[in-house]
């Protein structure tokens, strides 16, 4: 099977476009967190970002190991959302609950876009198998 597919379905461009999107969403978030809307400290925070921008030639060239990659490091955002929700006040509360909201979505959007993925590669491979097999 290979890692990127030819022609790809309806499923798989909505899946890619909503994880690019709520990968774009939370870099936007991010940068204007640490640098205008709640900054804490010297606003350097602003660098962790800096990992969300590598995936995104992935998911435009619809690489399935990013998207299984990016699942893994999405939860990392979502531990520092969850935390920050729990322990700040006012507006770097609600940041840190659309932090949160926005990982839920990408890793659903990446989730579903390997299972989907993977799904119509197992059938594919059954259609081949099954053309290969002598007519009784």
């Amino acid at each position: 099977m290979a890692d990127t597919p030819a022609l790809p379905d309806r499923t798989t461009s909505v899946t890619r476009n909503v994880a690019v999107a709520s990968l774009l969403a939370l870099i936007v978030l991010g940068l204007a967190w640490e640098l205008w809307l709640a900054p804490t400290g010297q606003r350097t925070w602003a660098l962790k970002v800096l990992p969300l921008a590598i995936p995104l030639a992935g998911f435009l060239k619809y690489r399935m190991r990013t998207y299984r990659w990016v699942s893994l490091l999405v939860w990392l955002y979502f531990t520092e959302g969850v935390v920050r929700a729990t322990s700040e006040r006012g507006v770097g509360a609600g940041l840190a609950a659309l932090q949160v909201l926005l990982c839920v979505v990408l890793f659903t959007a990446c989730a579903w876009h390997v299972r989907w993925r993977l799904k119509r590669g197992h059938a594919a491979e059954a259609e081949a198998a099954a053309a290969d097999l002598p007519a009784r």
